[in-house]
C-alpha cells in the first residue's frame, strides 16, 4: 500500500520497476526527454505541461529536463535539469536546480541540461541496448540519434555501444494501464471537481445564453477546485451543434426546445477526467428528447454491467450498441432487424463512435486496446470512459421531433475486483434528478 506521507515515492518505485524490466531483458539505458516550450505567438508561450511518460517516472515539472535510466548490476537514476538562475527566475519562476532537484525527487544525480549531449555518448558506452521514444519529436530524434552515433565511432578503441534500440513507449504504456493507489485517488479528486463544473453548467444554463458563457462556468470551477487546466477543449454544443462530435467554438446562443450536450472535464496534478452530459436548454425534457436520452442512459448503464475483471474490452461497446440499436428500431429511427443492423454497421448512422477509451495522465491514455489480436479482458486498476450516444442530423427521412439531437452520458470507470466504481456519480444522470438540479 502506497503512502501518501511521501508523495514522490510512487515515481521512485515506477522507476525502479523500468529498471528491473530492463535488467530482465539484458539491460541498458534508458532516455525519457520531457515535452519541450512551444511558442503560442510572438513573445508568448502555451501553458506548459510535462511530457505524461516522463513526469510519470520523475515527477518532475520543470521544462527543459531528461531522465537517464541505467540498468544493470549498479542502477542508477539520472536527472539533468536547468541550473539554478537568478536573473532567469525573475522573468519565469522558481527552478530547483540539479543539485536541489536531485535530493527533492530521489535521484542519485542531477547534471544541468548544458551536459547532456556531452554526458550522453558516454552514459552508452558499453551498453547493449538504447531504450528511449522516437518519431514524436524531431529535434529529439536528432539529438538522441547524433548521441548513439558519437558512442558507436568509440567501437574501435574496443567500447561496445548499444546495438538495439527499444521503444520504451510499450514498456510504459503497459506499466501506465494499471493505476496504482496515488492515481486513482488523483482520478478520484479530478471527477469530483469536473461534476461540480457540471452541476454548475447545468444550474447556469437556460435560452439565451451563449455556449461559451456555460463555458466561463466550467472553466471557472475547474480552477476554483484546484486543478491546473481543462484535461482538454471543452465542449458545449446546443441544438445542431450536439451533432457534431468535437465541436469547440462555443459561441451559438441556446434556444428554447433545444439540447445542450457538454463534454468536459478538467486536468488535476497530471491527471484527466472526461464527463458528458446532455440536458434541455430551458430545464424540462420533451416527450422526443426524453425517449432519445432514456435510450442512451440505457446503454450506459449496460456498458457498465459489463465492465468486470474477466470481460474483455469490447464488452461494453458491444452491450452499448445492442441497446441503442433496438432503440433506434423502437424511435422508427432504423428498419430491420437489430442483429442484422448491427452486423452491416448501420447502426453507426446515428452513433458512429467507440463507447470508451482508456483514461489517466492523456485523456485517450496509454494501453493498448487489443494483445496479440485479441481484445485485452479488463483488470482492477484500469480505467476507462463509458460514453455512448446518438446524434440525430436533420434529413427528410428522420421524424422532424428527433432532428437536431444529440445526446452523450459519458462518465469515467475504475475497473474494481468485482465490477466497476463510476468515478463521476457527482453529477446527475437520471432525468429527474437533471430536472431538479436545473431548477435550482
Amino acid at each position: 500500500m502506497i503512502s501518501d506521507a511521501d508523495p514522490l515515492r510512487p515515481y521512485r518505485v515506477r522507476r525502479e520497476r523500468l529498471l528491473a524490466h530492463m535488467a530482465a531483458q539484458g539491460g541498458g539505458v534508458a532516455v525519457v526527454p520531457t515535452a519541450p516550450e512551444r511558442e503560442r505567438n510572438r513573445g508568448t508561450d502555451y501553458p506548459y505541461r510535462p511530457d505524461s511518460q516522463f513526469y510519470y517516472l520523475s515527477g518532475f515539472r520543470e521544462p527543459e529536463a531528461v531522465l537517464v535510466l541505467v540498468a544493470g548490476a549498479t542502477p542508477r537514476q539520472l536527472l539533468f535539469c536547468r541550473s539554478k538562475n537568478g536573473e532567469q527566475e525573475i522573468w519565469t519562476g522558481f527552478l530547483h536546480g540539479p543539485e536541489a532537484a536531485a535530493e527533492r525527487f530521489g535521484f542519485d544525480e542531477a547534471w544541468p541540461i548544458e551536459e547532456l549531449d556531452r554526458t550522453l555518448p558516454g552514459l552508452l558506452a558499453g551498453q547493449p541496448a538504447l531504450w528511449t521514444g522516437l518519431a514524436a519529436n524531431p529535434d529529439w530524434d536528432r539529438r538522441i540519434l547524433a548521441a548513439l552515433a558519437s558512442a558507436r565511432a568509440n567501437v574501435r578503441t574496443g567500447i561496445g555501444a548499444p546495438r538495439t534500440v527499444h521503444e520504451i513507449s510499450a514498456e510504459l504504456d503497459e506499466m501506465r494501464l494499471i493505476k496504482d493507489e496515488i492515481e486513482i485517488a488523483l482520478m478520484r479528486r479530478a471527477g469530483k471537481i469536473s461534476a461540480a463544473a457540471h452541476c454548475q453548467a447545468m444550474r447556469t444554463t437556460r435560452p439565451g445564453r451563449f455556449e461559451y458563457e456555460i463555458e466561463a462556468e466550467l472553466l471557472r470551477v475547474f480552477r476554483a477546485g484546484g486543478s491546473q487546466f481543462p484535461a482538454y477543449p471543452s465542449i458545449v454544443a446546443s441544438g445542431p451543434n450536439a451533432c457534431v462530435l468535437h465541436y469547440v467554438d462555443n459561441e451559438r446562443r441556446m434556444a428554447d426546445g433545444e439540447m445542450l450536450l457538454i463534454d468536459a472535464g478538467c486536468e488535476l496534478d497530471g491527471y484527466a477526467s472526461d464527463i458528458s452530459r446532455s440536458f434541455p436548454v430551458n430545464g424540462r425534457f420533451s416527450d422526443p428528447q426524453r425517449d432519445l436520452y432514456q435510450l442512451v442512459l440505457a446503454a450506459n448503464h449496460a456498458a457498465r454491467a459489463a465492465i468486470r475483471p474477466g470481460n474483455d474490452w469490447n464488452a461494453p461497446h458491444e452491450a452499448a450498441v445492442a441497446v441503442l440499436t433496438q432503440g433506434f428500431v423502437d424511435l422508427g429511427l432504423l428498419a430491420g432487424k437489430t442483429e442484422d443492423l448491427i452486423e452491416t454497421g448501420a447502426y453507426r448512422r446515428f452513433y458512429m463512435h467507440r463507447t470508451g477509451h482508456w483514461l489517466g495522465m492523456d485523456v485517450h491514455d496509454a494501453g493498448q486496446y487489443k494483445v496479440d489480436g485479441r481484445w485485452r479482458p479488463f483488470a482492477p486498476g484500469m480505467v476507462l470512459t463509458v460514453e455512448p450516444g446518438c446524434y440525430i442530423r436533420a434529413a427528410d427521412d428522420v421524424p422532424k421531433a428527433f432532428r437536431n439531437i444529440g445526446i452523450r452520458i459519458e462518465d469515467n470507470a475504475l475497473v474494481t475486483a468485482d465490477g466497476c466504481e463510476y468515478l463521476t456519480e457527482g453529477v446527475p444522470r437520471e432525468i429527474d434528478d437533471i430536472e431538479a438540479l436545473m431548477r435550482e
